[in-house]
This record gives C-alpha cells, structure tokens and sequence, in this order.
C-alpha cells in the first residue's frame, strides 16, 4: 500500500466508525447505446463505514458525480448494487442530504427560511427543528445573517447556508459534489473548517467529490483515488491525521507526504 511510507498518527476521529453504512457492489454506469455508448464508470467494488468522511478523488471525467448521482438514487446503475444501511438504493431517499457546487438556496427566502424549506420540503414542522437550525447557523457563523436573502451574502457565506441546508434534517449520509469548486482560496479554506466542524458535530457518513488533493487529505478519513475513464478504485487510503485537521497538522510532514502519495498516482496516469 502507497501508505506504507507513511508515519501512522492516532486519530480519535475514527473511533466514531463501525459497519459498514454504504455498500457498492460491482456497479457500473453506460451512457447511451450501439456506437455512441460511453462507458463511464466501474465496474468498482467499495465499502464505506458508518461515520466516515471519505473523498472520492479524480481526474474530470472520471464518474465521480456519476457515483454521486447513483448513490443518491438520482440516477440507476447500469448493472451492481447499492445499498445504504443494508437497504438496496432503487430511487430518490429523503433520508440523504446532497449539496452540488451550485447551491439550492432560492431567492425569495431568507438564510433561515431556506433552511426550514428542507424540513417544509420532507414533511417536517420548522417551528420544531427551530433549536437545530439555530446549532447549525451558529456552528458557521451565520446567526447574525439568518434574517438576510441570498444576494445580501458573499459566495462563501451561502455555501455555508447551504450546508445549513444539507444538515438540518440530521441525515445519516451526506454526498457532496464539489461544492468548494467555485470558491476563491481563503474561502474555500473557512468553508472546509466549517464543513469538518458540522461533521465532527454529528458524525454523518458523507460522501465528498473533489479534484483537490489537499482538501481530501484535509477532510477525509479515507480517500478513494479513482482512476481516468472509465472510473474504478484504484486505491483506498486511510488518513491517519489528527481532528481537528488545523494549520499545525496542514504544515506537518505526514500531511505532505500523503499530498505527495497520491499526487504520485494521478502523475503516473499523466493527469497531472
């Protein structure tokens, strides 16, 4: 294993997981049909655990957002299996919060307002989630904008509604396509701690796609380094940092040579 050269820290961190949450069992994804098919993704083999923060981490093309997508029932695999806490995915699950790049907030609602919409939107009453939504706008340093509307709010500060968003009906599993992507890089730095933050909160499963290095060895518990289309597994690695991962841990020596491990592995694939 590529981890192997690695110093192994405690991490206290992963104490929180136990079975096995997300089961992917031999799937894969065809698009179209005859000449114009596209093979996209897999077949790929993976089991993720309950708590964990895994990053499935690859070159653009690669059936990231794809995997995303079936595992969040928006889309059927083309042939395997998925299941969730042993039950098999075979449409949309309102159990699983799921943030893209391109935030859902609408509008016409305050930051508080499209908070609740998640909870109007499952059924649920926000006049008694009013404690959890407040948790979560003070977990982001929000409180002080929850009367303000989208367009009153930096970029940055409605990626962290949207997260507000995402969490409020406490999902057990949490997917996350790349919602960092459009972020300027000091943001984008106040976001992840936001993110690991709410995480270590709670403890959800989540799901994360990114093109960054970096932020999977930041955030991440494992990382899946998937490989050039069509995507498959080409390697789990266990980040054995310690929580919170602070500027102390970004500046130490474990923390670059797992940066420097995986940058490797796409190098010898020539995306990068």
């Amino acid at each position: 294993m590529a981890t192997a050269i690695l110093e192994r820290q405690a991490d206290p961190a992963l104490e929180a997981r136990g079975a096995c949450h997300l089961s992917i069992q031999g799937v894969t994804k065809r698009f179209g049909t005859g000449a114009k098919e596209v093979h996209a993704f897999g077949p790929v083999e993976l089991t993720i655990e309950a708590g964990s923060f895994v990053s499935l981490l690859g070159p653009s093309g690669c059936g990231k957002s794809t995997l995303l997508l079936m595992l969040a029932g928006l889309i059927p695999p083309t042939s395997g299996r998925i299941e969730i806490a042993g039950t098999p995915v075979t449409g949309v699950r309102t159990d699983v919060g799921i943030m893209f790049q391109d935030n859902t907030l609408v509008p016409w609602r305050t930051v508080r307002g499209n908070i609740a919409l998640q909870l109007e939107l499952r059924g649920l009453d926000p006049a008694r989630h009013t404690r959890r939504i407040d948790e979560l706008l003070a977990a982001v340093a929000l409180t002080d904008f929850a009367g303000r509307y989208p367009y009153e709010l930096s970029g940055g500060m409605q990626q962290r509604a949207a997260f507000c968003q995402t969490m409020v009906h406490a999902p057990p599993t949490v997917l996350l396509d790349e919602p960092l992507g459009k972020l300027d890089a000091m943001t984008r730095e106040r976001v992840r701690r936001d993110l690991q933050e709410l995480w270590m909160r709670s403890r959800p499963t989540v799901v994360l796609v990114t093109h960054s290095i970096e932020e999977a060895v930041q955030l991440s518990s494992q990382v899946c380094l998937i490989t050039p289309r069509p995507g498959r597994v080409h390697e789990t690695i266990p980040i054995d940092l310690p929580w919170p991962r602070d500027d102390e841990v970004k500046k130490s020596a474990a923390f670059a040579g797992y940066v420097n491990v995986i940058g490797d592995v796409f190098r010898a694939y020539g995306v990068m």
